[in-house]
């Protein structure tokens, strides 16, 4: 697994250790656990903080925590490439001159790959703190609006697929399935909204610029990736009605060819419980042709019923 890995932009970009982060000048780090609590121990950060990065956090609402000179949070990150159990996660430790980004569970080393894309962003003399922040949390976001549009258009196509009749056995784990990432979707864009909107307030006045523009765009960005997100959650519950009403005529269908059936071919029972008393004085039982009687008069009931339901539209 690749080490830590620490950047300043005095003079461009360029790497350091961690012992030539100095206050005042604008720093980047990514941090393996491993380094973590000695990094963390030595930047003077809260130790409440760092015992949080010995184990990856299993909720996405962790909250954000805010110091007299930095601000503190653990992000659980969606990773689309991953099983849902192995969502990735790191913490985050925001200083004026500093972004301290701690690996406390990258599987893919994907995070690790979007830190070092944030750097270079933008050009180094004009890289600000906020812009930063901007550039990595943004990264994040990297992929969602087209997995939301792709989770549309696949919700459309299995919208047809339920009236027309075509809805195969797997269907309703399908759209559980589609309701888990939707609400994990939106758990993310919830805790990102959380950060970003602590980061705007700027308690601890960490940010030299007011207002701060690209967290607030951050912001909107987010909340429209969630108001997408949940149109597609009402969509969701839509299509699981339209499925429910759907297998509901399908059954009512059944239950009225059953009916007509059995309205069609009940008077046979009848007919059959008549003769079958056997009594003594019943001609039909010693007439000749009382066999084919019998047969000719039950043809002929279930015709006649026959005839009177296509007329009433039976079916």
């Amino acid at each position: 697994m690749p080490g830590s890995a620490f950047f300043c932009f005095d003079d461009g970009l360029r790497e350091i250790d961690a012992d030539s982060i100095r206050p005042g000048s604008l720093s980047a780090g990514y941090v393996c656990r491993e380094d973590a609590e000695a990094v963390c121990t030595r930047l003077g950060f809260a130790a409440s903080t760092i015992g949080l990065l010995q184990l990856p956090n299993v909720r996405f609402r962790s909250g954000v925590e805010v110091y007299d000179d930095y601000t503190f949070t653990e992000l659980r990150i969606v990773n689309s490439g991953l099983p849902p159990a192995e969502d990735d996660c790191v913490a985050l430790y925001i200083k004026s001159d500093l972004l301290l980004v701690v690996d406390v569970d990258d599987h893919d080393g994907s995070t690790r790959q979007k830190f070092f894309a944030a750097l270079r962003r933008y050009p180094a003399a004009a890289v600000t703190a906020e812009k930063l922040i901007f550039a990595f949390l943004d990264s994040l976001l990297s992929g969602e609006s087209r997995f939301l549009e792709e989770t549309g258009m696949q919700m459309t196509e299995m919208e047809e697929e339920v009236f027309g009749g075509k809805v195969g056995k797997d269907f309703p784990s399908e759209l559980l399935e589609r309701k888990k990432l939707l609400m994990k979707r939106h758990n993310f864009y919830e805790q990102l909204l959380d950060i970003t909107e602590t980061l705007d307030e700027d308690e601890n006045e960490i940010f030299a610029a007011d207002p701060l523009m690209y967290i607030n765009n951050l912001t909107q960005k987010i909340k429209r990736l969630r108001e997408d997100c949940d149109s597609l959650s009402n969509m969701l519950m839509h299509l699981q009605d339209a499925h429910a009403s759907q297998l509901d005529l399908q059954l009512n269908y059944t239950m009225k060819i059953f009916t007509v059936i059995t309205s069609v071919f009940f008077p046979l029972t009848l007919i059959v419980g008549w003769y079958g008393m056997n009594f003594t004085n019943m001609p039909e039982l010693t007439w000749r042709y009382g066999y084919l009687y019998v047969i000719v008069l039950s043809a002929a009931t279930v015709l006649l019923l026959t005839l009177i339901g296509k007329r009433k539209k039976w079916f």
